[in-house]
C-alpha cells in the first residue's frame, strides 16, 4: 500500500520566534527516518554519534561528530542511528529570509546569502569549524528572543566566511517538484531502506508506486540523477562500511549481509563507491582507532 503522505514537511517555529531550535539526547529510531524536504534550511550538529548520512545524492557513514547545513528543498533522510554516551543532536531550522526580505538583501548579508545558496548542495563542515561552532550551536538552547537571534547570526556569519567545508552534492540536488509527486520518492526510499538486504526487482519497486518499469526508470533517473540499481548498491555499500566499522564479521559475511550475492561484485562496487577495497577500509579504521 502506498503511503500518500507528501514528503513536503511543514515546520512551525515556536510562537514569537523566527528560528526553531531543538535538541535531543535519545537514540533515534532508524526505521522512523524518512525521505523529506522543506523550504527551511537546517543546521545540524551532532557532538557524539554514529549513523548514515543521506542528503540528496550523497550517501556516507559517519562516526563521532557531524556539522552539516542542509539547504532549502534539499531532500534528506533522518540520519542518526544512535547517539553515543553523552551525545546530543542539535537542529536549527530557519528560512533564508527569517529576518525579512529587506534585511536579507542588504550588502552586509551578501556572504550569508551566498552560504545559503551553496547549502542547496549540502555542506559538511570540517574539524576546525566543528570545534569552534559546535558548542555555540549547543548553547543556543540557553537563549531566547533577540539574544538567540544575535547568537545565531554570529554562527552563520562564521560559517559564511570559512572555507573549512566540503560540498556533498557537487551537481546540486534541490527538489523543486510538487509535494504530491515527491511522495513517490518517499515511498521508494522507505522501501529500499527496509529491503536493501534482499534482491529488489524493478517490477517490484515500480509496482510500489503504481508505475510501469520504463516509466519508473525514467522518473527515478530524472528525480535522483542515478539509476535505481546504482542507488541500491550505494545503500548496500554504506551499510557495509558500518559493519566493517562496528562488527567483527568477516568481509565475506558482510558482503552477503548487505544484500550482495556475489563477492567479486561486492568488491567492485565497494571500490567504485568508496575508492578503496573493503579490507583497506577496515585497516584504515583500525589505524584511526589506535
Amino acid at each position: 500500500m502506498i503511503n500518500k503522505k507528501p514528503t513536503l514537511k511543514k515546520l512551525s517555529p515556536s510562537f514569537g520566534s523566527s528560528i526553531m531550535v531543538k535538541q535531543h539526547v535519545d537514540k533515534v529510531d532508524r526505521n522512523a527516518a524518512y525521505w523529506h524536504f522543506h523550504p527551511e534550511l537546517e543546521l545540524i550538529y551532532i557532538n557524539k554519534g554514529q549513523g548514515k548520512t543521506h542528503i540528496g545524492n550523497h550517501l556516507s557513514y559517519f562516526n563521532n561528530s557531524q556539522l552539516i547545513l542542509i539547504g532549502s528543498n534539499l531532500p534528506h533522510n533522518g540520519f542518526t542511528d544512535r547517539l553515543t554516551a553523552n551525545g546530543t543532536e542539535t537542529t536549527v531550522q530557519f528560512k533564508s529570509d527569517f529576518l525579512g526580505d529587506s534585511f536579507a538583501s542588504i550588502p552586509e548579508m551578501a556572504t550569508v546569502m551566498s552560504l545559503f545558496d551553496r547549502a542547496k548542495k549540502g555542506i559538511r563542515f570540517k574539524m576546525e569549524t566543528k570545534a569552534v561552532i559546535g558548542p555555540k550551536i549547543d548553547s543556543l538552547m540557553e537563549y531566547t528572543g533577540l539574544e538567540r537571534v544575535i547568537k545565531f547570526l554570529e554562527i552563520i556569519n562564521y560559517l559564511a566566511s570559512t572555507d573549512d567545508y566540503s560540498l556533498l552534492n557537487a551537481d546540486g540536488f534541490a527538489f523543486e517538484t510538487e509535494a504530491q509527486d515527491s511522495s513517490k520518492i518517499d515511498v521508494i526510499f522507505k522501501y529500499v531502506n527496509k529491503n536493501f538486504q534482499n534482491h529488489i526487482a524493478l517490477d517490484e519497486i515500480a509496482d510500489e508506486v503504481s508505475m510501469t518499469v520504463p516509466a519508473f526508470c525514467r522518473y527515478f533517473k530524472k528525480a535522483t540523477g542515478k539509476t535505481f540499481t546504482q542507488l541500491v548498491n550505494e545503500y548496500r555499500v554504506v551499510h557495509a562500511t558500518k559493519l566493517l566499522n562496528e562488527s567483527q564479521m568477516s568481509i565475506a559475511d558482510i558482503c552477503f549481509e548487505c544484500g550482495f550475492n556475489n563477492f567479486s561484485h561486492f568488491n567492485k562496487q565497494f571500490n567504485e563507491i568508496t575508492g578503496k577495497s573493503a579490507s583497506n577500509y577496515r585497516k584504515e579504521i583500525k589505524l584511526i582507532i589506535q
